[in-house]
């Protein structure tokens, strides 16, 4: 019965999606503030106050930036509280200010943005735009990021809610709709209220190629390595000066270059990578960020940085090394695996969707990993978006609609589950 209903559908997605990313919303990672930056509440109050005009009578946001709604259960059976949760904050990688989306009728061959001639976008770096010949997408103009990450989630979830508010026949129980600020500084769940939300499961929005269902994701640590020297005039620094940059540099030097990096590795492959490096002659830091998919590896990744450091500080006699080290997030699959039915009805009904299910692995970490470790088993759906975080960003039409067609039926499965 679903599938009929969506051949004769409006879907709302692609409009709103085109609204959504020309606010924006970019998160700060040097801010102290929460959310980091004030802007992502634009989106946020547009989004609830969206919600509100649906019928979706509780929508609001918080003091935090966070919004939270309820679609009620139109059914008589006991169905566990679903929520959906996608986040509102780009990332701070590329501009998010100014943001032109355009749509295009994709006929083959490479994209050239209008506003800078050097950014095209060709089928030989992104062999996945073949599959969207003779269906339309999107791309910013050539100047910003196009905030696919994470936008499309948003705009597939508040489709998803006008579809299931304009719809009552499709049975469901009661859904949860979370919005979150911050995912992209890693600080999207610092002032979530679990209890607040209600639900039993979760699913973010923030995957990538159509079909692709994601329950593990890097483990993640931040350590920081603080080298101590000893400050001296520097015209009368003869055999007395020691200099913590230069000892940082060597740190930086010693890391091996054709492996554990990024740049490097694939899989489930873990790494160290070195993302902000600072300080004077007399104090310098250096921060990492460790990941790997098994807990005990991720560890010893660390361990063997600290090894690094401590060898390089040991030439410098003066000088002295610390540690800061703090954890992140850890794999979501100790947790999802625990409830193999919430994988198992979202394989379902993109199998329903008329698409092949992608298990994948997220070499990376989403709002849900840490919702997960709080105590919400929370996987990952496929949105469309690709390219993120920069420049090049696209995302197929065909692919945002499939993501809310898969919701629907996601819900509905719940529903004749219970």
């Amino acid at each position: 019965m679903i599938s009929s209903l969506f051949s004769s559908y409006s879907f709302t997605v692609v409009e709103r999606f085109l609204r959504y990313v020309q606010i924006d919303t970019q998160a700060d990672p040097n801010s102290s503030s929460f959310p980091s930056t004030e802007k992502q509440k634009n989106l946020s109050s547009l989004l609830a106050e969206e919600l509100r005009a649906m019928g979706v009578e509780d929508a609001h946001m918080d003091e935090h930036g966070y919004v939270y709604a309820t679609i009620p259960s139109n059914t008589t059976k006991q169905v566990p509280v679903i929520c959906f949760c996608s986040h509102v904050d780009t990332a701070p990688d590329c501009s998010g200010t100014g943001v032109k989306p355009l749509l295009h009728a994709y006929q083959g061959g490479s994209i050239a943005l209008p506003d800078d001639a050097a950014q095209i976008i060709t089928p030989e770096k992104y062999p996945y735009l073949l599959e969207h010949i003779g269906h339309e997408v999107i791309t910013a103009s050539g100047t910003t990021l196009l905030g696919g990450d994470d936008k499309s989630g948003v705009a597939e979830i508040m489709d998803l809610a006008y579809f299931l508010m304009t719809h009552p026949e499709v049975k469901h129980g009661t859904i949860k709709i979370l919005f979150t600020p911050d995912e992209e500084v890693g600080r999207g769940t610092e002032k979530l209220d679990l209890k607040k939300l209600g639900a039993d499961f979760g699913y973010t929005l923030d995957g990538g190629e159509l079909g692709s269902l994601e329950d593990e994701t890097f483990s993640a640590d931040h350590l920081k390595i603080v080298v101590d020297g000893v400050i001296a005039h520097p015209g009368y620094a003869k055999n007395t000066l020691v200099n913590a940059l230069k000892i940082v540099g060597e740190i930086l030097a010693e890391l091996p270059k054709l492996e554990w990096s990024p740049e490097t590795t694939e899989g489930r492959q873990g790494f160290v990578h070195p993302t902000t490096i600072g300080g004077i002659a007399e104090r310098a830091y250096a921060e990492f960020i460790v990941r790997d998919f098994d807990d005990d590896l991720l560890a010893a990744h660390g361990e063997k940085l600290m090894d690094l450091a401590e060898k390089v500080v040991d030439r410098h006699p003066q000088a002295s090394v610390s540690f800061i080290r703090k954890e992140q997030y850890r794999n979501m699959r100790k947790i999802v695996e625990q409830h193999p039915s919430i994988v198992a009805h979202a394989e379902a009904a993109i199998r329903r969707a008329g698409i092949t299910p992608i298990r994948e692995v997220i070499r990376g970490g989403t709002d849900g990993s840490r919702m997960s470790a709080m105590g919400l088993p929370c996987p990952n759906i496929f949105t469309g978006m690709q390219a993120i975080h920069s420049k090049h960003e696209w995302i197929g039409v065909r692919d945002m609609k499939k993501a809310v067609e898969t919701l629907v039926h996601l819900v509905s499965i719940y529903e004749e589950n219970a």
